[in-house]
C-alpha cells in the first residue's frame, strides 16, 4: 500500500513554502536521456506525487501538456493556488491509477515521491501509460545532507544529523526504499533499457529559518508532531538555538547552504514491452 503522509492542510502549506524544485543537474540528466531515446516534439508529461507543484513547473518548457498528480487533496490545492498555466493541470489520484490513456505519456516523473508508492502496481501502471520509447525518471535526494556555513559546517551538519536521528524513530517503513538508493525500484522496473545514477548536487541557499521550515516539511517531523506536539516543538527550538549559537549569530535570516546527494532511476519503454 502507498503511504499517505502529506495530506494535512498545514503540512501542505509548509511543503509549498519550504520545498525546492529539482536541481538543474538532475533536469539536464533527465532531458538528455529523453532526447537520446525519443525524438521531439513531446506532447504529455505526467509528474506523479507532485506535491505542491514545484517539480511539475520545471517540465512546462519541454511539453505541450503537463499533468501533476498527488494522492493529497491539500497538496494539489496548494499547487493550483501557487502555479497556473494553460499547459498544466492537476489531479488528485493515487500513483497506481493514473487518469491518462494507454500509451499516451512521453515522460513520467516522480521527484522525492516514488519511495512512498506501492511499487509493483505503480510500475504496471507505468508500463500501461508510457508511449513506445517513452521514458520514466524516478528521483530523490538522500537524507544525508551537509550544511555549509563558514568554519562551522561540520558542527552544523552534526547537529542536523542528531535531530534527524530523533525523527527517524517516526519514519515510515517505506523510507528504507530511499535509504537503499532506489535499488529495489531499479530492480523492479520492467524495462531492460534502464540505469540508476547517483550524484552530488550543487549547494542550495537557505536561511536558518528556511532550514527549520524545511525540517518541518519532513513526514517524520509531522508524524512526531502529531504524536507529541510539545516534544516536536521543543526539538525544533533546540535545533534552531544550537544552529544560532554555533554560527555565533542571532538572526534567523542568516544565510547558509546545504548540499544533497541525488538518486535517479531512468528507463525507456521499448516497443516490445506490453503494458
Amino acid at each position: 500500500m502507498s503511504a499517505h503522509l502529506f495530506e494535512g492542510k498545514d503540512h501542505a502549506a509548509i511543503y509549498q513554502k519550504h520545498r525546492f524544485p529539482p536541481p538543474e543537474e538532475l533536469l539536464n540528466i533527465i532531458f538528455s536521456y529523453l532526447e537520446e531515446k525519443k525524438a521531439k516534439p513531446y506532447d504529455l508529461a505526467v509528474d506523479v506525487g507532485c506535491g505542491s507543484g514545484q517539480s511539475t513547473q520545471v517540465l512546462l518548457p519541454h511539453f505541450a501538456r503537463v499533468l501533476g498528480t498527488d494522492i493529497s487533496e491539500a497538496q494539489i490545492q496548494q499547487a493550483k493556488q501557487t502555479h497556473s498555466s494553460s499547459k498544466v493541470s492537476y489531479c488528485v489520484c493515487p500513483a497506481e491509477a493514473l487518469p491518462v490513456e494507454d500509451g499516451s505519456v512521453d515522460l513520467l516523473t516522480a521527484f522525492t515521491a516514488a519511495h512512498w508508492f506501492d511499487i509493483e502496481p505503480f510500475l504496471k501502471e507505468l508500463a500501461r501509460v508510457l508511449k513506445p520509447r517513452g521514458c520514466v525518471s524516478l528521483s530523490s535526494y538522500s537524507p544525508n545532507m551537509k550544511i555549509h556555513y563558514g568554519h562551522c559546517s561540520e558542527a552544523l551538519t552534526e547537529i542536523f544529523r542528531e535531530t534527524q536521528a530523533v525523527l527517524n524513530k517516526y519514519a515510515n517503513e517505506k523510507l528504507h526504499v530511499l535509504l537503499s538508493q532506489y535499488q529495489e525500484i531499479f530492480d523492479l522496473v520492467p524495462f531492460p533499457d534502464k540505469k540508476r545514477i547517483t550524484f552530488q548536487g550543487s549547494e542550495i541557499s537557505f536561511t536558518v529559518a528556511g532550514l527549520m521550515g524545511f525540517l518541518q516539511s519532513f513526514s517524520m517531523f509531522q508524524t512526531f508532531k502529531s504524536v507529541q506536539p510539545e516534544a516536536a516543538e521543543a526539538l525544533l527550538n533546540k535545533t534552531q538555538a544550537r544552529f544560532l549559537e554555533t554560527m555565533k549569530v542571532s538572526s534567523l535570516e542568516t544565510p547558509l547552504t546545504i548540499s544533497l546527494e541525488y538518486i535517479c532511476v531512468l528507463a525507456c519503454k521499448t516497443e516490445q514491452v506490453a503494458p
